[in-house]
């Protein structure tokens, strides 16, 4: 009998999903027959890389690109607004400068979205645990992996305002303490 002609030999084929240890989408990877017959394929994470199939790839990956461009612009146009901002909250105080409940991720976000004017998710605010007590917070928000705006948050009770220091006042009170 006859053995198919792709029994022991490599084979080529495109990714349609990321592969551990192989591959991401739309690379084209050479591997063996038995494998991409036998796994890759039937289990829909590859397919035989024709002309056909290489040509719609980049096709997907070229209009992926640009999703991924314009997602991108939006997040930095997003990012620029946000870098800087403070968020003033005000609360009642107990003992030890605690107070009666606390700022949430879901607060600052409200707040934040308030401010300028556009949503942002809880989720993208980098807050371990909400905020239990009075002072400046600064915060990290994840727009995307290598994009992370901060912000100020500043928590104060109802009798009195904290001062936030602004870059001017801190170089100001350095001087001044020099020079006595």
């Amino acid at each position: 009998m006859l053995e198919d002609a792709t029994v022991g030999t490599k084979m080529k084929v495109l990714l349609t999903q990321n592969v551990d240890k192989l591959g991401r989408t739309g690379d084209i990877k050479e591997v063996s027959g038995g494998y991409g017959r036998n796994y890759l394929i039937p289990k829909r994470l590859a397919v035989l890389a024709t002309r056909g199939q290489m040509k719609q790839a980049e096709e997907r990956i070229a209009a992926q690109r640009k999703r991924d461009d314009i997602v991108r612009a939006e997040a930095e146009t997003l990012a620029a607004k946000i870098n800087g901002q403070t968020l003033r909250f005000t609360a009642r105080v107990g003992e030890l400068d605690r107070l009666y409940g606390s700022v949430t991720s879901a607060d600052i976000a409200e707040k934040l979205a308030a401010t300028i004017s556009e949503e942002i998710d809880r989720r993208k605010i980098d807050l371990d645990e909400p905020i239990k007590r009075i002072g400046i917070y600064p915060i990290k928000i994840r727009l995307l992996s290598d994009l992370e705006p901060m912000i100020n948050v500043v928590v104060e009770g109802e009798e009195g305002a904290l001062e936030v220091p602004s870059p001017e006042t801190e170089e100001t009170a350095e001087e001044t303490a020099e020079s006595t």
